[in-house]
């Protein structure tokens, strides 16, 4: 399958620095590329913080039951208001799809749910399994809590899980849960640094 970009010109700053697109105009660049993306097929797109696209592979079946496990636990633990593979806004990074999340119901309510979360829902969870997101966990993380997220875990390739808030790593997860997941879904030995 051939890849597409759509580029959305950045607004400049007085100095001729790409400037961050706002919300608003990140949600105009999102709807711009709807067209495009229905040709990419299975393929799930993401917007950079100045409105580029980035195609990214579907998930292999491994990193699906993963990713499966994690949203039963969630609801199991604390409800049933998680989702897989969402569009979030966050502040700085633009538009990005963390593999599961959480919030409140009055949360849900109070936006259109065919667009992207105008904001950065309470609970994201990374994957890290055969996914380029290990790049850019740490801006992804970052801007999940300066987006208003009150937790971010991040799963790595090997299983282990971090916890992460707004004053860095935690013990536990704030919302009082541990995520035992199975062993055989992960490499054995690899070698990586979550954070």
């Amino acid at each position: 399958m051939r890849g597409f970009t759509l580029t959305v010109l950045p607004r400049e700053t007085t100095m001729g620095t790409p400037a961050l697109l706002d919300r608003y105009e990140l949600l105009a660049a999102w709807h711009h590329l709807i067209p495009k993306a229905e040709l990419a097929g299975r393929y799930q797109y993401e917007l950079d913080e100045l409105g580029e696209a980035i195609l990214n592979p579907p998930p292999s079946a491994r990193r699906q039951i993963v990713l499966t496990d994690v949203y039963c636990h969630l609801t199991e633990h604390i409800g049933h208001l998680a989702a897989m593979s969402v569009a979030v806004t966050t502040p700085s990074f633009g538009i990005r799809i963390p593999d599961v999340v959480w919030m409140s119901c009055d949360k849900w309510e109070g936006f259109d749910r065919d667009d992207p979360v105008p904001f950065v829902p309470d609970l994201c969870v990374e994957v890290l399994l055969d996914s380029d997101r290990a790049q850019d966990v740490d801006r992804r993380v970052d801007s999940y809590l300066e987006g208003g997220a009150r937790e971010v875990i991040v799963i790595g390739q090997c299983g282990q899980v971090e916890y992460w808030g707004a004053n860095g790593k935690r013990q536990a997860s704030e919302f009082g849960m541990a995520l035992s997941l199975d062993r055989m879904y992960f490499e054995e030995g690899a070698v990586f640094r979550l954070r």
